[in-house]
């Protein structure tokens, strides 16, 4: 990438200016020389783009990330960056109104029609649409589309294989899904970034048939090159939507959240995006506002938390639990390691949802020390007889070993010997392996919900489909989070919430849901991210869903 025009001015014009105060005419034609040269080789070198150009928009644009792309076949792919190129390159039946949570209908053309038990959606497909590879889109290509997520057996499988009894397409342009039993979210599931339309020509049905370096949708980007460490997405001039109003999106990935700053800060990238450090982020912020680049800055759906094993001797009371509940300070982290750019979070369920309530907030002050010491001692635990906790976290996010620290730290301190805590660590892969081996006693673990409803952060988390109170979970999402988590009211609960078609009665119960969660305590709520993305001056149209997708057809270079 070249530097911009925009920097060379601003390296040539001053020394020019200092000519000219001394009088050296001769000096100002150097600079002037120089610059002239300078902005020919930007101009000459720029890269042409291949599709057609819009008003406004004569260049491609680079967003740099340090996120690695595992796979882009949507069957498969669960990571976030992958999820936000696949919002871009395919559409759904359903997506959300821009700025807003509305969900509107995408490759459909209304909302589902769902029959009196809540079973069955007929929903009403789009005509006129092609993919990429010049397949025309119908609903059998919806339902191909949709069989293959769940046949194929990857990682997000389970949202639909959980749910669904059948798919078919009753014609070209209906769609009729039967599920096996209510889904009060479903709806919104549909517009999961996985969840696109996919040509039946370039992808098979099967166990384990992936395409991780393909993408053969709908959307209005078409994916030209996959590499390492670069994608190439291109304008898709058949796309049946809005067009883009630039003509193509060049992805860089980074080694380090360092070299993509210094890449930012040097304007070799139009945008940083997912994730810098919090230091770099907090430079890149203060002057954000001024005339270098723009910090946009949106409330995030990802939240880290505590997985407690319960078959473990420390954590099998749950006095114990709610004693270590109340005695994070959040705030202290909050600005301590993150610089304030994280939220406390007091729930499972994050603040961007209206029925999140903040369990595990004290009355007054941040932390609830004397009520925790009290809990600890009505425990058995004392001065002599402390209660002793391996605190695991990852070794390769940044943010985990400090936040650690600083737990351990204040909870040694503020609770007087009561709780001696020791810090270990290992690298992310090998403990989501072991998580579901009861490997860990504590683990600090983060999560980011795969559509917008509160259900995405209870059923993944306390849902158990085997398992007594003696024996704890043997099979369901508490085993796979490591906290084996049994209760035979809250899987109840769960399915009742996932039920309930009135959103009152459904509210009630989630809030039911978080006051049980704050009596069992299996994990504790630590923080939740905010997100960020930081453009160059230049560059227009930047913005962060309040699902935390980012647009990227919405970009153009003023």
């Amino acid at each position: 990438m070249f530097t911009p025009l925009r920097l060379l001015l601003r390296r040539l014009l001053p020394n020019c200016i200092r000519s000219l105060g001394k009088g050296s005419w001769r000096g100002v034609r150097l600079y002037l020389s120089l610059f002239c040269c300078c902005l020919l080789l930007v101009i000459g070198c720029r890269p042409t783009p291949s599709g057609p150009t819009t008003a406004g928009s004569d260049s491609r644009l680079a967003i740099g990330t340090t996120a690695k792309i595992r796979t882009l076949d949507p069957a498969d792919a669960l990571e976030l960056f992958a999820g936000n190129l696949l919002y871009n390159m395919g559409d759904r039946l359903y997506t959300y109104k821009s700025g807003t949570t509305d969900l509107v209908p995408q490759l459909a053309t209304e909302l589902p029609k769902v029959s009196e038990d809540g079973l069955v959606y007929t929903i009403s497909v789009r005509t006129g649409v092609i993919f990429h590879d010049g397949t025309p889109f119908d609903a059998k290509a919806m339902a191909f589309s949709l069989n293959r997520f769940i046949k194929n057996g990857g990682q997000p499988a389970f949202l639909l294989a959980d749910s669904l009894a059948s798919v078919e397409a009753k014609s070209a342009k209906e769609l009729v899904i039967t599920l096996k039993k209510p889904f009060a979210a479903f709806s919104d599931l549909l517009a999961f970034s996985g969840l696109v339309a996919v040509s039946p020509k370039a992808y098979a049905i099967g166990p384990g048939e992936f395409q991780p370096s393909q993408f053969i949708g709908t959307g209005p980007y078409k994916l030209t090159s996959f590499g390492s460490d670069s994608i190439r997405l291109e304008r898709f001039d058949q796309y049946w939507g809005e067009q883009p109003q630039n003509p193509g999106i060049d992805i860089q990935t980074f080694s380090s959240p360092a070299n993509l700053f210094n890449a930012f800060r040097t304007g070799s990238i139009d945008i940083a995006y997912q994730s810098l450090n919090p230091d770099q982020i907090d430079a890149l912020t203060k002057v954000g506002n001024k005339d270098d680049w723009q910090a946009i800055t949106g409330s995030g759906s990802n939240i880290t938390y505590l997985s407690l094993n319960l078959r473990n001797e420390a954590f099998k009371q749950p006095a114990v639990r709610q004693a270590l509940a109340i005695s994070i300070n959040r705030k202290l982290i909050q600005e301590r390691v993150f610089n304030g750019q994280v939220e406390p979070l007091y729930s499972l369920v994050p603040s961007i949802f209206e029925v999140s309530k903040p369990i595990f907030e004290p009355t007054s002050g941040d932390v609830d020390v004397a009520k925790a010491k009290e809990l600890l001692q009505k425990a058995g635990y004392t001065n002599n007889k402390p209660l002793q906790i391996d605190f695991w976290y990852r070794s390769n996010v940044p943010t985990d070993g400090p936040a650690a620290t600083v737990i351990k730290a204040f909870i040694e301190q503020e609770l007087e010997g009561l709780i001696k805590v020791d810090l270990s660590s290992i690298e992310s892969a090998t403990a989501y392996n072991n998580l579901a081996k009861g490997t860990y006693p504590m683990f600090m673990l983060d999560w980011s919900g795969d559509y917008y409803d509160p259900d995405t952060y209870l059923h993944p988390f306390l849902d158990c489909a085997k398992g007594s109170v003696a024996q704890g979970c043997q099979d369901g999402a508490t085993v796979s989070q490591g906290s084996f988590y049994y209760s035979q009211k809250m899987n109840q609960l769960i399915d009742q919430q996932r039920q309930e078609q009135d959103p009152a009665k459904r509210q009630q119960i989630v809030a039911g849901i978080q006051d049980l969660l704050a009596e069992d305590v299996p994990f504790i709520p630590l923080w939740q991210r905010k997100e960020y993305a930081f453009a160059q001056r230049d560059i227009q149209g930047v913005r962060l869903e309040p699902t935390q997708a980012m647009p990227f057809w919405s970009l153009s270079r003023s």
